[in-house]
């Protein structure tokens, strides 16, 4: 029941002491044409709201009366759009709430993009929107102010920028990829040279050569291929907005350690002349050998540097920048993956040593020596070259093999997570770039 009013109330008395017992009513000024209700027809389905909704934001299709009298029908007195209906129900809201834009979950993302451009809410809008799904705002790219440094970094840097700048990442793509088969046909028996090292007094020793012969039809080739990635590494660094900037990045570095070994090597060749030439003192055989084998190691590690050359492939290919992202968002992931994977290691080989140690044919001498075939067991290769004999040993091995399933599959999914999230906003991002709007 309600409260029953006092009798100071009930003579129309306010207990309040501020209040003086007058009635002062104001009329409030109101602008009533703004109130004016109106329809929009999207598709069949109506939607009703206020004018002064949809003045909020006078740029737009809607906000604006100039724009959205072209869709005005006079026979049912209402605005007609021949559109997404799904999508106008967060258009609207766009407008009732003073600009919160939330794509509905069932509208695919090129859909609500068309809607967004038709409706013109906007480029802050199409921005805020793209945040919120995700998209990584765009660095503004920094240009030479030059106009020929300009074009000559467009057409090197960016091979979307034009046909002759694709033409030159096709040209670039292939030289990489020819340079990568050179590497490994090279290491082909048939085509390895082969020279006498003295090993002792009274003893040589043939092994490979690892300096090439000039006339090699493999280093003329790799000749060809050095001169343009040397031309085009200096040509962007001479066209480049900012030097130091242009050092920094991981890309050109790798760019610089793909051409080193062949100059490395370049110069051995001509050292090799000038001996030969100008032969140096006899030196004992022990110590000439101990020199040719710490020259022959140096040069089969700059050999290997080569096969960094497979990385500028990720210039020009979106799968490999996908990848990186990938592993550079996982690196927690990773990191418990290697945690738990050295727990479990140390942990069976441990287990194994010790289950193992009675046997006579056992092939786990020693802890360290079990670590391999942990590792091996855990991650489900199982190469055979260690195998426990005992029934202990066997226990611990399919211990290890479980362990190692589960332990594996822990953060994968994580890690798959993030690859599909990658994989998913750059093919949308394409999408959405590639389309540009322009059918709407």
């Amino acid at each position: 029941s309600l409260p029953k009013l006092t009798a100071h109330e009930d003579e129309g008395v306010h207990q309040n002491p501020q209040y003086t017992g007058q009635h002062h009513f104001h009329p409030v000024v109101h602008d009533h044409d703004c109130c004016q209700r109106v329809v929009i027809n999207v598709g069949g389905l109506r939607y009703e709201t206020q004018i002064r909704t949809l003045n909020q934001f006078p740029d737009t299709l809607l906000g604006d009366p100039s724009r959205r009298i072209r869709y005005y029908d006079p026979v049912r007195n209402e605005y007609y759009f021949d559109r997404h209906r799904n999508c106008f129900e967060a258009i609207i809201y766009y407008y009732q709430s003073g600009g919160r834009l939330r794509r509905p979950v069932n509208v695919p993302l090129d859909v609500f993009s068309e809607e967004i451009q038709f409706y013109e809410l906007g480029e802050y809008a199409i921005t805020k929107f793209r945040e919120d799904e995700g998209f990584i705002k765009e660095e503004e790219k920094p240009l030479p102010t030059n106009d020929l440094q300009r074009k000559v970094w467009l057409l090197f840097e960016y091979p979307e920028s034009s046909q002759h700048a694709r033409v030159v990442a096709i040209i670039s793509v292939f030289v990489i990829l020819l340079s990568i088969v050179i590497f490994c046909l090279e290491t082909l028996p048939e085509f390895k040279h082969y020279k006498v090292f003295n090993t002792t007094a009274n003893g040589t020793k043939i092994e490979e050569d690892e300096v090439p012969d000039v006339t090699d039809p493999f280093f003329i080739v790799e000749t060809l291929c050095i001169i343009w990635f040397t031309f085009e590494l200096l040509v962007r660094f001479l066209a480049c907005p900012s030097k130091y900037v242009f050092a920094k990045d991981i890309m050109n570095m790798i760019d610089l350690v793909a051409i080193i070994p062949y100059f490395i090597t370049l110069a051995t060749i001509v050292a090799e002349k000038e001996e030969v030439i100008a032969p140096k003192a006899p030196v004992a055989p022990n110590k000439e050998g101990n020199n040719q084998a710490m020259s022959l190691a140096i040069l089969r590690v700059i050999r290997l540097v080569r096969v960094f050359r497979i990385f500028k492939l990720s210039r020009h290919s979106k799968g490999l920048q996908i990848l990186g992202r990938t592993l550079k968002a996982s690196m927690r992931e990773l990191g418990l993956l290697m945690f738990f994977l050295f727990i479990g290691v140390v942990l069976f080989s441990s287990t194994v040593y010790f289950a193992e140690a009675g046997s006579p044919h056992s092939h786990f001498k020693s802890i360290p020596d079990g670590f391999w075939w942990a590792v091996v067991t855990m991650t489900t290769v199982g190469y055979g070259d260690m195998t426990p004999v005992g029934v202990w040993g066997k226990i611990v091995g399919s211990l290890c093999a479980i362990a190692g399933v589960l332990t594996i599959a822990l953060p994968v999914p994580v890690i798959v997570s993030n690859f599909n999230y990658f994989y998913h906003r750059e093919t949308d991002q394409e999408e959405m770039q590639s389309q540009n709007f322009n059918h709407v």
